[in-house]
């Protein structure tokens, strides 16, 4: 028997290889030795010139999957650094422009009472453009299913934010960053004859680089720009892409003296109480940033229902800003109002200001002015922060600081994003509570958000695949 348990016969002594073996199983051990080795020699080359000439053919394929990942390297360094100079200089330009029509409406407040008939120059804009309905959606929808993005798109949100701010709309200027820098990439890369499945992270690279131009966070920019696209799922192939045109347009914005937005806000040191005092004001804030979301959607659609006319909507809207102006006896509610956000997170601001901005934006954007939403929502998280600090015992500063982060998370819905703009923003000695805040304010402000074309792919009650739509 070769594998029976019958007692071995010795036929050679001593210390070989197949010493203490039967000679049967000897035979046999030596048969199977002989045809594995055979075995892995055909694996290996085959039967004459038609293995030889696949295991060549192995080897190729082998070399050009090794070579691709440098390739691929060099492609989006290099595509990246295109769409981050060009990012970083139309995006400091624009940053340019609406510090000038900022400027000039300072020292000239008359130019207010122009706001009726700059809403008239911005719907006739874009009416003649035929770019009616066309805004950072639009970018999340060339993102999601690789619709193009209009050209003109680019010229007209740069003239119509300016005119917005020139004549003292209230809103801000990185949500039309987004479209600009999203209109940029996905030019770039159709000029580059990019396939389909790369155009999109051509735009998410023209995103990131305007946004760190114009705002200074080149961390923010890039991860805000692969999480704002679908919540639960970052498009980590565009990570190399979007760092690169990030710091490029961040660096590329020095140049041009540009500088980055930072706040000098002192943190408490790590504790319980304090802690738990956070967790308090972020909850607050996760309802403030619904109220944010609701409160610009319901007032589109509302304004959109009584005044069906768009050139008729925007010189309404424009006369309502011009009279609460006047009745409130203050221009801290037109424009974007950084210079309230600072005075806030100095912990001085006005209790129900944080209100009255998000008022004042509302009609603003609902009425058909062009801007964004992302410097408001600092607006109000860091008034709200402030009024709630004195009342929960926290430093007014700190609070005004931790209401500005986590009232944009809940806004956008980009927890990631928001802890690393307060690090971007006040260093990371509060980077706890912030993190915190972030956590708590993106579980409760739920399904809401700014832009009704974001996805929302993994529940925030439990994981569970949803891919749903935020409500407006």
């Amino acid at each position: 028997m070769l594998f029976g348990r019958q007692a071995p016969v010795f036929a050679e002594t001593g210390n070989g290889r197949y010493a203490g073996l039967t000679p049967n199983r000897k035979d046999a051990i030596k048969r199977l030795s002989k045809k594995a080795g055979y075995k892995r020699k055909k694996i290996f080359w085959g039967n004459g010139r038609k293995g030889r000439r696949q295991a060549v053919d192995k080897w190729k394929k082998t070399i050009m999957h090794m070579g691709a990942y440098p390739a691929a390297l060099g492609k989006w360094v290099l595509l990246g650094g295109i769409i981050g100079v060009a990012g970083g200089v139309i995006g400091s330009l624009f940053h340019i422009g609406v510090n000038y029509a900022t400027a000039i409406r300072g020292a000239h407040p008359w130019i207010l009472y122009l706001l009726p008939v700059g809403g008239l120059a911005i719907v006739g804009l874009y009416k003649l453009c035929h770019l009616e309905g066309k805004g950072t959606n639009a970018i999340i929808e060339s993102v999601h299913f690789g619709e193009s993005v209009p050209i003109l798109l680019v010229p007209v949100i740069f003239v119509s934010t300016v005119i917005t701010h020139l004549c003292g709309g209230s809103a801000g200027r990185e949500g039309a960053a987004l479209q600009i820098g999203g209109g940029i990439g996905y030019r770039t890369g159709t000029l580059l004859r990019l396939g389909e499945k790369d155009l999109p992270l051509a735009t998410l690279c023209g995103m990131a680089g305007v946004f760190s131009a114009l705002f200074g966070t080149p961390l923010t920019a890039t991860i805000f720009a692969l999480e704002v696209i679908s919540v639960g799922v970052l498009y980590y192939a565009g990570l190399l892409p979007c760092i690169t045109a990030s710091l490029t347009g961040y660096y590329i914005a020095l140049l041009m003296g540009v500088e980055p937005t930072r706040f000098t806000v002192a943190m408490p040191a790590l504790a319980w109480p304090t802690l738990g005092l956070v967790a308090v004001l972020a909850v607050g804030c996760a309802l403030v940033s619904i109220l944010f979301c609701r409160g610009l959607h319901i007032t589109e659609h509302l304004a959109a229902r009584v005044l069906k006319e768009p050139f008729l909507r925007a010189a309404a809207g424009g006369c309502v800003i011009v009279a609460a102006t006047l009745l409130l006896g203050t221009t801290d509610y037109n424009g974007a109002g950084m210079d309230v956000v600072a005075r806030a997170l100095s912990g001085q601001a006005d209790p129900w200001a944080w209100l009255l901005k998000l008022a004042f934006t509302a009609v603003t954007i609902g009425c058909g002015f062009k801007g964004g939403e992302v410097v408001p929502s600092f607006f109000v998280g860091a008034a709200f922060g402030c009024f709630m600090g004195g009342l929960l015992g926290l430093p007014a500063g700190f609070a005004a600081a931790i209401g500005l982060v986590a009232v944009f998370c809940g806004a956008v819905n980009c927890p990631v994003a928001s802890v690393l703009l307060s690090v971007e923003l006040f260093g990371s000695a509060g980077a706890p509570y912030f993190a915190v805040a972030c956590a708590l304010s993106y579980l409760l402000s739920g399904y809401c958000g700014l832009y009704s074309s974001q996805t929302i792919l993994y529940s925030k009650l439990r994981a569970e695949f949803i891919n749903v739509r935020t409500h407006e």
